[in-house]
């Protein structure tokens, strides 16, 4: 790891808060170096705690106790001003490729690690699209976020459970209990499908009111409460 090129762009974290959230980016640049070079300059205006390259290196930009400036506009959990509530971690990748072995390799390294410093579980592991859905798709629909899954670092849905009827409200209200922002449907569905069930296209349908129950009913803030409603 490497503090070679510390970025100026950060600030106190807001109000007393802490990390509990960490948010997965992708840089959408050609190279690493070149993703380095914008996250500190001054007037770009815009950083992230942590950058993996795709070759593995692994270098800290921001201080994890500082707010770094990688979220924007958008809320998770009913909360907005994400960067004071999150670390960012930027992946050299452009956004249409697959992600290499090695970056795959040096995240699943670093992530439990930011996990036990903060004390954020799994579920508080998110995309910039989960909080961001009007505006934002990364890291999008090649990352693999089952992969992160299967090691406690991510969660993923079982396909096992049994789903309400296909309805929108139903829907946005499970989404919601995960952490989702407001919106409509129109922009909720593809935000998690992009995450859940990346490239299928099409309604609403009963496999996503299948997997959103389950997650709900396993990550969601009220837990199964709807069931009784």
């Amino acid at each position: 790891m490497s503090a070679d090129w510390p970025s100026p762009n950060y600030g106190p974290r807001r109000e007393g808060a802490v990390p509990e959230l960490i948010i997965i980016h992708y840089t959408a640049m050609w190279s690493c170096e070149a993703a380095r070079t914008r996250l500190c300059l001054p007037e770009a205006e815009v950083s992230a705690h942590w950058l993996i390259g795709r070759d593995g290196s692994v270098e800290q930009l921001v201080p994890e106790e500082m707010r770094a400036w990688h979220a924007g506009l958008g809320s998770w959990q009913g909360l907005g001003d994400v960067n004071s509530r999150s670390i960012g971690i930027e992946l050299d990748n452009e956004g249409d490729r697959p992600f290499p072995e090695p970056l795959m390799a040096a995240l699943e390294e670093l992530l439990p690690q930011i996990m036990r410093r903060w004390a954020i579980a799994p579920e508080n592991v998110i995309g910039h699209s989960d909080f961001a859905p009007e505006r934002k798709i990364d890291p999008g629909p090649r990352f693999d976020w089952q992969r992160l899954a299967r090691q406690g670092l991510a969660i993923w849905p079982e396909r096992g459970a049994t789903a309400p009827a296909v309805d929108p409200e139903s829907f946005l209200a499970l989404a919601s209990s995960l952490g989702y922002p407001e919106a409509p449907l129109a922009t909720i569905l593809p935000a998690f499908r992009l995450r859940f069930r990346p490239r299928h296209e099409g309604p609403l349908d009963a496999v996503d009111m299948a997997l959103v129950t389950d997650l709900a009913m396993r990550f969601g803030a009220d837990g199964g409460a709807w069931r009784s409603s």
